[in-house]
């Protein structure tokens, strides 16, 4: 799926724009008492959503199939942690979480009903279909829930404004567009672009090569330890050979002072928990889309480097409390 940023949002009368939510995509399947849900991937769910199961399973309507997302509302607000914890082997586990937040399903297309595809209707029919279906079955303040449409575009970057950081983006679906699970010709990706100011207090080596392969972040807290919160590697080839030398130079430790690289964490995508400490001198300026866990969730992407600003002003206050309330949009 193409994404863009939110000024390069397309227009036009053929174009729905709907939230792009933070969440695990859930295709949930219906056929009397025979429930199923899929991952976008194809792979089961049911076994780590039973409260969703059950939800689905009140339902008036017997038979259907429905495309959604499935979070994880608490505080007003979605975590995606909390989502991540589900993915365990022991049921016991699996039921004490459900009991203790309840995963909600936001749907945004009906995809059959009463055992008839819609599939090769444009979503202009679809759209109006799953209102109905809603109307029917979903309750007001229910865990399944109809995700807002707009065909407004001044709708839609208002949602940013309201769902804050929960909300990973907005897509424009064209109304004439059939259902399609893998061609996105007919999709536009529109992200709410973040960024903030970190100070680097480690690096990496690439595998097997004594050239840099990531840069670590760290923010300073209000006691000021840096923590670690993520890393950067989208570098250009013919970058990594400076940059090697100059971190190498400015390589002290201990780097970080308060949380440290290398210990256990859901979102890290490195395999190796060795890093260089470094004197924390050097600020850059990354883009990033969720910040969860205390970490940037997935890696980010260097603006500028910030010669201009004292590492002591990169701090967490960038990045807390931003999660915004996502259940305000339903």
């Amino acid at each position: 799926m193409e994404a863009r940023s939110v000024d390069e949002i397309p227009v036009g009368d053929n174009w729905q724009y709907e939230p792009k939510w933070d969440g695990f995509r859930c295709i949930a399947f219906r056929d009397r008492d025979n429930i199923y849900l899929q991952s976008k991937a194809g792979q089961p769910l049911a076994r780590y959503f039973p409260d969703a199961v059950e939800a689905l399973a009140r339902l008036r309507t017997q038979s259907f199939v429905l495309d959604g997302e499935l979070v994880i509302p608490i505080g007003g607000r979605f975590s995606f942690d909390e989502l991540q914890l589900r993915l365990h082997p022991a049921a016991s586990r699996v039921q004490k979480l459900a009991q203790a937040h309840p995963a909600m399903l936001i749907v945004f297309d009906l995809l059959a009903e009463d055992r008839k595809s819609l599939l090769g209707r444009p979503l202009r029919e679809r759209r109006p279909a799953l209102q109905k279906f809603a109307r029917s079955n979903f309750k007001t303040k229910g865990f399944i829930r109809l995700s807002p449409a707009t065909t407004d575009l001044a709708v839609a970057k208002k949602w940013f404004e309201k769902a804050g950081g929960n909300l990973d983006g907005v897509i424009a679906k064209q109304l004439s567009g059939p259902y399609a699970s893998a061609e996105r010709s007919a999709m536009v990706k529109v992200k709410n672009i973040r960024t903030a100011d970190c100070v680097i207090g480690g690096f990496r080596y690439a595998s097997g090569a004594k050239m840099i392969g990531s840069l670590l972040l760290g923010l300073y807290d209000e006691e000021g330890l840096l923590h670690h919160v993520g890393f950067t590697s989208a570098f250009k080839a013919t970058e990594r050979r400076a940059l090697t030398r100059k971190f190498e130079a400015l390589k002290k430790p201990p780097g970080f002072t308060g949380n440290t690289p290398g210990g256990p964490s859901r979102w890290s995508t490195e395999r190796t928990g060795e890093w260089e400490p470094v004197d924390p001198k050097v600020v850059v300026e990354v883009a990033y889309d969720h910040f969860t866990g205390d970490r940037f969730r997935h890696g980010t992407k260097i603006v500028r480097w910030r010669p201009d600003k004292a590492p002591r002003q990169c701090t967490l206050d960038q990045v807390k409390h931003r999660e915004g309330k996502s259940l305000a949009l339903l």
